[in-house]
């Protein structure tokens, strides 16, 4: 590098690093790198250029090196997860299929709304060389390649056609993906040509700049109507979601209810808004709620939805609610807020919060409403009590909930993704602390467990290093991602990983037998294609990735396995088998339309197909 004047001559590769350096946030008074660091894997396409731009400040920009950048990409939605946006990863890798691994993740960032910054290889821009190793050739146009899928799983998208470029997509990937309602992942493909060109850049580009979250205030009049609307409700109930915590509204929140004695209910996302003691805490709402939040749910009149895009797991498909009742939303997103016909207030979480319990006064929702969810929400930790007690039943996931729940420490973060372990994690677990659980639901995607345990732990240890990361992973998971394991132990990240083995896809299963369905093709046993059906030894597995590992007979084997987990200095992973068809958690359930067969030869798929149909007179038709 040469500096000469007011400019500096930087390849592209050069510039976007040493830009990335100089951006920083201020969060609680305190100025800090907004980018944590990167993942990457190297390849031909960004080993030569980015890879040499990276050497030279990998003291101070660490770059962690993945084993799969599907894993990379959920490892970095974790690390943002658990910053609440305000810090992000960036994922590196090569051209072809390094990069198309990425796809999956970004759509997970894009569904959760969280930060990721992709730098990816691409081919070259002068095409004199093609078509080189890995290019995918459209006949018609040859502007097209690979790259152009993530256009569909990229709140920003640009190809770095010349160095200049830098100088407008950098800034605006940022913006991007600091702002509160467009927040996303940002991918930038960088051409192996351009990423070596040089350009004279204004110096002034690279000065330090510290960011801040833009906190946009509602509109007074929207304020005004739902404060009128609040006031009018003889049964409101409070949806708390995820908005909450990224905008860091978790007091305000608390402040709100406590003051106007509104019922909460809470989404997956929004799992850990408030502490499971909380009196106003009615439990999660929706398909994989409680009976009391489905119950309270259900007889409202009232519905204020706060920093939630409303999926259908929390509305049931939209049969959670009364046909009457009246739809309310807080959100920074427009596009989130007007859903369903709501009345909307458009802007943060937290000052929509402050200014509408502001207009509220003293303003106390109906005490005969607020005891009626009171006792609800008792019957249901009667229920959620007797569901994880070991030896009720043969072992379950919701069996190995509760021994982790008892043993951890408040701080501890849990981290669980698709199958059946969301179900079981939303409806028993009990909220220690705010801000601690990670359940996967937004893109509900197998393999972010291990991964997202890895870049949760990165940043954990960062703020906590005293406390653990905790896993819980089902057996299918295990098998699709994995490798993480030995990047925990390769980076000195401790992770402790629950494998609960039932068996093969048992959720499914379970909705395969639910839709009147033989089981087939989920649970090994059940797969024709396999002559004689055996156990993956995980224990073993993970072993040779370098953790410790135990496999427990029991919860109470658990438990001791557990402790043993805690004290140690590295990754354990910890193996116990659950039954795949009494295991499951039987109540707060509400309906989830599911595409079933009008016609079929079997009774019962027909007969599953009529109690499916029969719940949609109840559904909400809004637009």
């Amino acid at each position: 590098m040469t500096s000469t004047g007011r400019t500096v001559r930087l390849t592209v590769a050069q510039a976007i690093v040493r830009w990335l350096m100089n951006q920083y946030i201020e969060i609680d008074g305190v100025e800090t790198r907004i980018c944590g660091g990167g993942f990457g894997i190297f390849g031909h396409g960004n080993v030569p250029c980015l890879g040499e731009a990276l050497y030279a400040v990998h003291s101070d920009l660490p770059l962690y090196r993945g084993q799969n950048e599907q894993g990379m990409g959920f490892a970095a939605a974790a690390y943002a997860k658990y910053h609440l946006r305000r810090r992000f990863m960036f994922c590196t890798a090569s051209a072809g299929p390094g990069t198309a691994n990425l796809l999956t993740a970004a759509a997970l960032a894009h569904a959760n709304r969280l930060p990721m910054l992709m730098l990816c290889g691409d081919t070259f821009i002068t095409r004199l060389p093609d078509p080189v190793l890995q290019q995918l050739e459209h006949f018609g146009d040859p502007t097209r390649g690979l790259n152009d899928a993530f256009r569909a799983v990229s709140r920003f998208w640009d190809r770095i056609t010349h160095p200049a470029q830098v100088l407008q997509s950098l800034p605006a990937a940022l913006a991007t993906m600091l702002d509160p309602a467009d927040c996303g992942p940002a991918f930038l493909g960088l051409p192996q040509d351009v990423q070596g060109w040089a350009w004279d850049y204004p110096e002034r580009f690279f000065d330090r700049r510290v960011h801040r979250i833009r906190r946009q205030a509602p509109d007074t009049a929207e304020v005004a109507e739902v404060a009128d609307l609040l006031r009018a409700a003889r049964r409101p109930v409070l949806i708390a979601g995820g908005g909450i915590q990224y905008s860091r509204a978790v007091e305000t929140l608390t402040t709100f209810v406590e003051a106007h004695d509104i019922p909460v209910i809470e989404t997956i996302a929004g799992r850990a808004n408030l502490v499971d003691d909380h009196p106003l805490n009615i439990g999660p709402v929706g398909v994989t709620g409680s009976d009391s939040a489905n119950a309270i749910a259900a007889q409202a009149d009232l519905i204020l939805a706060v920093g939630t895009r409303l999926q259908d797991f929390t509305t049931g498909s939209w049969t959670a609610f009364a046909p009457d009742a009246r739809l309310v939303t807080l959100n920074v997103g427009r596009h989130d807020a007007a859903k369903h016909l709501a009345t909307t207030m458009v802007g943060d979480a937290r000052l929509g919060l402050e200014v509408l319990g502001a207009a509220l006064g003293d303003h106390r929702a109906p005490s005969e409403w607020v005891d009626l969810a009171k006792a609800e929400r008792r019957a249901w930790m009667r229920t959620v009590s007797e569901t994880v007690r070991p030896g009720n039943r043969p072992n379950s996931y919701a069996q190995a909930i509760g021994v982790v729940n008892d043993l951890c420490d408040p701080s501890d973060r849990i981290v669980a993704a698709a199958g059946g372990l969301p179900a079981e994690v939303t409806a028993n677990w009990r909220t220690l602390k705010p801000g601690t659980v990670d359940v996967e639901f937004g893109f509900s995607c197998m393999g972010y467990e291990i991964a997202g345990g890895w870049g949760a732990r990165i940043a954990q240890a960062e703020a906590e290093p005293d406390r653990d990361t905790i896993v819980f992973c089902g057996d299918g998971s295990y098998l699709l991602m994995n490798s993480d394991i030995y990047s925990s132990v390769l980076t000195r990240k401790k992770l402790i990983v629950l494998v609960l083995d039932n068996g093969g896809f048992a959720v499914i299963n379970k909705l395969q037998n639910n839709t009147g369905q033989e089981s087939f093709n989920n649970l090994i046993a059940d797969c024709p294609t396999v002559p004689e059906p055996f156990t993956v030894d995980f224990a073993a597995h993970a072993a040779a990735m370098g953790a410790n590992v135990e496999t427990v007979e029991n919860p109470a084997g658990l438990a001791e396995a557990f402790r043993r987990a805690q004290a140690a200095d590295k990754t354990s992973v910890i193996v116990m088998k659950v039954d795949p068809y009494e295991g499951w958690t039987t109540g707060g359930h509400a309906w989830w339309e599911i595409g079933t067969p009008e016609v079929s030869e079997t009774e019962s798929v027909r007969e599953a197909h009529e109690e499916t149909e029969a719940m949609r007179d109840r559904q909400r038709q809004g637009v």
